[in-house]
């Protein structure tokens, strides 16, 4: 019997419902823990922030990995990345894919459903999970640095 794969962490709005309810099923056959954050009905007044940032918070208070839809996958991605710990981009191609995860060690994937098809996703979030981190100095220096800014900025502007 093959063992579960690490959890990620799904949520969208009204416009990537659809979508996420389809990389669930997707998902699962992988092998992965799939924990689906929201919204869990289709809700046409409903607000991308809301599932973004709980999302984002449970990736990283678990270290884990997220996968968010939106009609742009933009609004997802800012509101993701105001979260601490949150490393998020907007998934536009399978090379993109690969260089987030390589050279940013991205943990949240997001996805604009007006913008691309099931099998694009599917082929983007494949390669994003299957890239690991580069460890290249450069690399590693650089989200260091991310970090080290997150510790210490509160967030206030006195």
């Amino acid at each position: 019997m093959l063992k579960s794969k690490k959890t990620i962490y799904l949520a969208s709005d009204h416009c990537g419902f659809k979508l996420k309810n389809e990389l669930i099923i997707f998902l699962t056959k992988l092998k992965y823990n799939c924990v689906d954050v929201g919204n869990t009905k289709h809700d046409p007044i409903d607000d991308y922030a809301d599932y973004a940032i709980l999302a984002a918070s449970k990736v990283a208070k678990a270290n884990s990995i997220g996968i968010l839809i939106c009609g742009s996958g933009i609004g997802m991605c800012i509101a993701a990345n105001k979260v601490k710990g949150a490393r998020a981009f907007n998934a536009a191609s399978i090379t993109l894919s690969r260089l987030a995860k390589a050279h940013n060690n991205t943990n949240i994937l997001c996805l604009g459903a007006k913008n691309i098809n099931s099998a694009l996703a599917k082929r983007m979030i494949r390669v994003w999970l299957n890239t690991s981190f580069s460890n290249l100095k450069k690399h590693k220096r650089r989200v260091i640095k991310i970090s080290k800014y997150e510790k210490n900025n509160t967030g206030n502007s006195k």
